[in-house]
């Protein structure tokens, strides 16, 4: 007997190849031997599907790779024990840099020897995906995946290609928004054409800041949420990662939201994390059913939510600051809270504390099981890249172009260095393999170049 198929991808692909079938047999078969020939084709038809696994599981990063959003673990977490350069400057410890054509905060990911990221052409109105040679800062490839169809107005601290790319270590996958939707697009390693998906429509009415969000790979899935102002409301999605169809569609409040899901394994099951829209809100990343919802005071914020153990701790900004710490489980028990504003950069959490840096620049410390603050030190803001923790030391990029290195644990914070690269930085730096990837702009006379830095010791 042949086993259930549970993967919807393979029984859509079953359906279609019978219909086919059906649709071209010249006339009913009523007699037994044509409903032996039916059978038989039917057989041969599931016989030759393509090998689609069904897998559900966490991703894991292949050693020295960056891959996606928040780095291997999805939490802002890099390789303790690679040697990472401390200072640096125009001068000292650059392997190399490459400019970079248009705008965009997307954040380096890499992948074996190539180096990828996305930006775009505001005035040819393009998005484009770029690939690099992670040794020589060397252009691979440049693959265009849009052109025209931008959103009319929005906010100009952010750009049309925010969004961090996503790796599967075969595909690549993009989220971009334009003609009034949200599409998830999928390339090979060699820049070709896979697939492309309109995920659903997307505007912004009363909020015109432009899409954020990154994707987050789980199993055979890649989730996406496109939070936005239609009167139907936003959207969680899961389309299958080899085919682009949708697996799975939950909606969400009508409200403007930047922040991107996270799959995370907490309390006991893998759950799809996401903060904004006036809550902290978990998804089974199976079927997209809601799990648990909290009450947040924000519902705007960039960032994505971390975890240990059975609680998730998140932050947002707008139109209220919080931090708040809650129960997995489905409780809806809130731990603690205060009101720090970690708007558009990411929290950090490792051995049972939270450590943050605020829009301000002010780096904090928590107790994850008492929301205890146990010290802060002003580094200088603004910021909205999300810090790295390498070790026991913090790496953390402000809008002005500086990268703090600070050495961290529960009894303080000692600044070791402050580098300079640049005028702006947005982009979260990837560091993998003993190298700090990062991507910022310099201002000039008016004119505004972007350029990749790999920083390693020399």
């Amino acid at each position: 007997m042949m086993p259930m198929l549970k993967c919807k991808a393979v029984q859509q692909v079953i359906h279609d190849r019978l219909n086919l079938w059906r649709h071209l047999s010249p006339a009913p078969m009523t007699h037994k031997g044509s409903r032996m020939k039916t059978l038989t084709v039917s057989l041969i038809l599931i016989v030759h599907l393509p090998v689609i696994p069904c897998s559900a599981q966490l991703f894991e990063a292949a050693n020295g790779d960056w891959p996606w959003w928040r780095g291997p673990g999805f939490n802002g977490i890099a390789d303790p024990d690679q040697q990472v350069p401390v200072e640096w400057s125009e001068t000292k410890n650059v392997a190399w840099k490459v400019k970079l054509p248009g705008r965009g905060h997307s954040s380096p990911v890499v992948v074996g020897n190539r180096l990828l990221l996305m930006t775009a052409d505001d005035k040819a109105q393009t998005q484009s995906v770029l690939c690099f040679d992670r040794h020589t800062g060397e252009s691979r490839w440049v693959r265009e995946i849009n052109r025209g169809g931008f959103q009319e107005t929005i906010n100009p601290r952010n750009t049309y290609a925010t969004s961090t790319l996503a790796c599967d270590s075969q595909r690549l996958f993009a989220v971009i928004s334009h003609h009034d939707a949200v599409y998830v697009c999928a390339l090979n390693l060699d820049g070709e054409w896979l697939w492309q998906r309109k995920a659903g429509h997307w505007v912004e009415r009363q909020y015109p800041n432009g899409q954020a969000s990154s994707p987050v790979l789980y199993g055979e899935l890649v989730i996406i949420a496109a939070d936005g102002e239609a009167d139907q409301g936003g959207f969680i999605a899961a389309l299958n990662r080899h085919s682009g169809e949708i697996v799975w569609k939950t909606s969400r409040p009508p409200a403007s939201n930047y922040a991107s899901p996270v799959v995370a394994r907490v309390a006991g099951r893998d759950q799809v994390l996401i903060s904004g829209c006036d809550q902290v809100a978990s998804y089974s990343p199976m079927n997209g059913k809601l799990l648990w919802s909290v009450p947040a005071k924000w519902m705007q914020t960039g960032a994505t939510p971390v975890w240990e153990g059975d609680v998730v701790v998140a932050s947002g900004g707008y139109p209220a600051a919080e931090t708040l710490c809650v129960r997995a489980d489905g409780s809806g028990r809130v731990v603690w809270r205060n009101n720090q504003k970690c708007y558009e950069q990411s929290l950090l959490i490792t051995g049972g504390h939270v450590y943050a840096i605020n829009d301000n620049g002010i780096a904090l410390c928590w107790a994850v099981r008492t929301g205890e603050e146990l010290w802060r030190k002003r580094l200088g803001g603004p910021i909205s890249a999300s810090p790295i923790l390498v070790g026991n030391m913090i790496y953390a990029s402000n809008e002005r172009g500086t990268t703090f290195v600070c050495r961290v644990s529960p009894d303080g914070c000692e600044l070791l260095a402050e580098n300079q690269l640049g005028t702006e930085a947005f982009a979260t730096p990837a560091i993998c393999g003993g190298r700090i990837f990062l991507r910022v702009a310099v201002s000039t006379e008016g004119q505004r170049q972007e350029q990749l830095y790999c920083i390693q010791d020399r």
